[in-house]
């Protein structure tokens, strides 16, 4: 017999997990108060009804909405999985009103971009049923590793992650951003390409050391490349952010 499968969220993520697992042959069914069910997906008209009996609830909606889905949502479900982008506080609080009415939690951490992946998406799954969720999801597909752990490590991974990934991002978009206002866009790209292409550990340590050992000029530094921004009109949220890292360094 299939796996039944709620999932709590139809947006771009939670859209793609649903259309996913109905392809690899699971019974899924689908809330979401804003967006209809794919094809093929039962579309119910609440959480409870989503989740009643099913074999794994899904709750991909947002972190702001986590809490509210769980609460409505309990039921009779077997095992609850949040894969929500939210703090290993908000997890853990969670995994306590989950397991108060004896519904195993997992919380997992989505790895990377849903779009193009789908239910291939590397997740990381902690708590007392990340084993739970790893034996429902990956049969129909899925890349879920478990490890051990109580609820909150799996988004503490994910999040210390994004401090340096979506921070990385964001200075090279602000970078590019003021090198197209000085027009050398091409120029400032093809360093951070080559930058990146060449990056090793060495270069993690020479980053980290380096903060250190020239925190004073570096502050000095990053305080003109403010004034320089704000000089060409673009905004200078990751100099300063930099400069005033630096300064406290």
């Amino acid at each position: 017999m299939t796996a039944t499968i709620a999932v709590l969220g139809l947006g771009e993520a939670g859209g793609a997990l649903a259309r996913d697992l109905l392809a690899a042959g699971a019974v899924v069914r689908g809330y979401d108060p804003a967006v209809p069910a794919p094809e093929g997906v039962a579309d119910t008209g609440s959480e409870a009804e989503a989740a009643d009996g099913a074999d794994l609830v899904l709750s991909v909606n947002s972190a702001s909405a986590a809490v509210d889905a769980l609460n409505a949502g309990l039921g009779t479900a077997r095992a609850w999985a949040d894969l929500n982008t939210a703090s290993p506080g908000t997890k853990r609080r969670l995994d306590e009103i989950a397991t108060g009415h004896g519904v195993p939690f997992a919380d997992v951490a989505i790895m990377a971009p849903v779009p193009g992946k789908g239910l291939r998406v590397p997740m990381i799954a902690t708590g007392g049923a990340a084993a739970r969720v790893a034996e429902v999801l990956n049969p129909f597909g899925a890349a879920v590793e478990v490890m051990a752990g109580p609820a909150g490590l799996a988004a503490e991974r994910k999040l210390l992650r994004s401090v340096f990934f979506k921070g990385m991002a964001a200075a090279v978009v602000e970078a590019l951003t003021a090198a197209r206002a000085a027009g050398c866009e091409d120029w400032l790209r093809s360093i951070v390409e080559s930058e990146l292409t060449r990056a090793d550990a060495a270069t993690v340590e020479r980053l980290v050391s380096g903060s250190y050992r020239h925190a004073v000029r570096r502050t000095s530094e990053m305080a003109a490349a403010a004034e320089m921004l704000d000089e060409l009109g673009v905004p200078a949220d990751v100099a300063r952010a930099a400069r005033d890292h630096l300064s406290g360094l």
